[in-house]
């Protein structure tokens, strides 16, 4: 990011690809809605560059762009509440359209996706912030202080909040499985 505040114009390239995805997932689980994500998107990565010659390194790089996101995503909830279902979503789903790594059979590809489809179903029953606190740190790779302060709560709310998530997801995956 230091780089690319100085004018390094590669440097935005890099960090682009290399979170691009995960920022979508992450805005895409909690908006259902995959142009409204993009949009989110689009927006986070004009706030990076907008505010690049400003940004100060407190922490790391994704506790700040996910906070960026995570803040992007709370506006657009407030401005107006999406109604697509998780149903809708699968199939826009881009973990959905990934070809099957070589060599994996019709089959276990198949049994991938049932799995998809139940672990968007479990995350969908959870609460908005147990839901929050489960993305930010499975997709955005955030630490429990860093998620904390991407949603403007205490350390030990955002680590109650991960605990309950984990808790609920097992016991309705333990359920199906």
């Amino acid at each position: 990011m230091r780089r690319f505040a100085s004018g390094e114009a590669r440097a935005f390239e890099a960090l682009y690809r290399r979170y691009e995805l995960r920022v979508f997932r992450y805005l895409l689980r909690h908006v259902r809605n995959p142009s409204l994500a993009e949009d989110l998107l689009q927006e986070v990565w004009f706030a990076v560059a907008r505010d690049a010659p400003r940004y100060v390194p407190l922490g790391r790089f994704s506790a700040w762009l996910f906070t960026l996101a995570h803040h992007r995503m709370m506006d657009a909830f407030r401005a107006s509440r999406p109604e697509v279902s998780w149903e809708a979503l699968n199939r826009d789903d881009p973990l959905d359209s990934r070809p099957a790594p070589a060599g994996e059979s019709p089959d276990a590809a198949v049994l991938a996706g049932e799995q998809l489809a139940v672990l968007l179903s479990a995350l969908e029953e959870l609460p908005a912030e147990q839901r929050d606190a489960f993305l930010l740190q499975q997709e955005g790779g955030l630490s429990v202080e860093e998620i904390a302060s991407a949603a403007g709560c205490s350390f030990e709310t955002a680590k109650s909040r991960l605990r309950y998530a984990r808790t609920k997801l097992r016991e309705r995956l333990g359920e199906i499985v």
